[in-house]
């Protein structure tokens, strides 16, 4: 069942926010966590392509970007359906009996490109085993905090924000839905260094869109002349995405995103930080992006 057709047809008041539960210390979503036995055995297939990253760091865009890559630059086959229904969000399980993540991803022929939030440690373990092709993208905390509080005051599945101030000393305490950003980031990025990862910045794409994505192309096996890489571009600008309805969730009911509060696609820009933090919070962050990352050789642009 596409998920698409199965959101249309969910009873809104089956639909409440979560709270957090543990799992291995890492807080997730109650759902998530209560299956999480189902997550933790997923079978991946040694040709499947498996996109992370931390909520709201550029998800949606590398899925597009993926996605053209491996139709030769196609728009009307990356038109073939939502972004959710052509590449299953593994870590999402919804009420019963809608189809979650996993029996999605299950359902899909081969080859796949799978979707997950999950840090290195929690991921089930045959994507190591099969070997499978991994390409993550890391945002700069301090926008990133930002668009996922956003994203929190829409998405009526996620736990209460609170406000700006509340979700940001959460969120650098790593007391939010798949916890530690620093964790996050500096955890797949040590892991690239023994695994087929692709890790790559939101700041570098938005600066050199031509160039992240002849390296995803290079990662992937695919050759794309200049005109081609072009046509990606353009087809994957922030304005491009937020009018397209596979792209911009539109297709999602307003009782699951209710994006009345704010659209999904907000900004996509890099140093709307700047409308959030107080010069001491921004300080703050500073200081413990230095703790936290220290030693790991990664460095985040605030500004480009």
């Amino acid at each position: 069942m596409e998920l698409g057709g199965a959101l249309e047809a969910l009873d809104p008041n089956s639909i409440k926010r979560s709270v957090l539960m543990e799992v291995e210390g890492v807080p997730l979503v109650s759902s998530m966590a209560e299956e999480w036995g189902h997550l933790w055995g997923f079978k991946a297939r040694p040709d499947d392509l498996l996109i992370c990253t931390y909520p709201k760091a550029g998800t949606t865009w590398i899925q597009e970007i993926v996605d053209m890559v491996r139709h030769g630059g196609d728009p009307r086959q990356c038109g073939r359906g939502p972004t959710h229904d052509r590449m299953p969000f593994i870590d999402m399980f919804l009420p019963k009996p809608f189809p979650s993540g996993v029996a999605q991803a299950e359902a899909m022929p081969s080859p796949r490109m799978l979707k997950t939030h999950l840090p290195v440690q929690l991921i089930p373990p045959s994507f190591w085993e099969q070997n499978c092709k991994i390409i993550y993208v890391a945002r700069n905390a301090k926008d990133n905090a930002v668009s996922y509080f956003h994203f929190h005051r829409i998405g009526n599945l996620l736990p209460e924000p609170g406000n700006w101030d509340q979700f940001l000393d959460n969120f650098i305490a790593g007391k939010v839905a798949w916890g530690s950003w620093f964790d996050h980031v500096r955890g797949w990025w040590e892991a690239k260094d023994h695994h087929p990862i692709l890790y790559l910045f939101y700041e570098d794409m938005k600066e050199t869109p031509d160039r992240e994505i002849q390296k995803v192309a290079q990662f992937l096996g695919v050759t794309l002349p200049d005109p081609l890489v072009n046509q990606i571009v353009q087809h994957t600008t922030f304005e491009s995405m937020k009018a397209n309805p596979m792209t911009n969730y539109s297709t999602i009911p307003s009782f699951i995103l209710d994006q009345s509060v704010s659209p999904f696609m907000r900004k996509g820009t890099v140093g709307d930080w700047r409308d959030h933090f107080t010069v001491v919070q921004s300080k703050h962050l500073d200081k413990v992006c230095a703790r936290e990352l220290g030693g790991s050789g990664l460095a985040f642009r605030t500004q480009i």
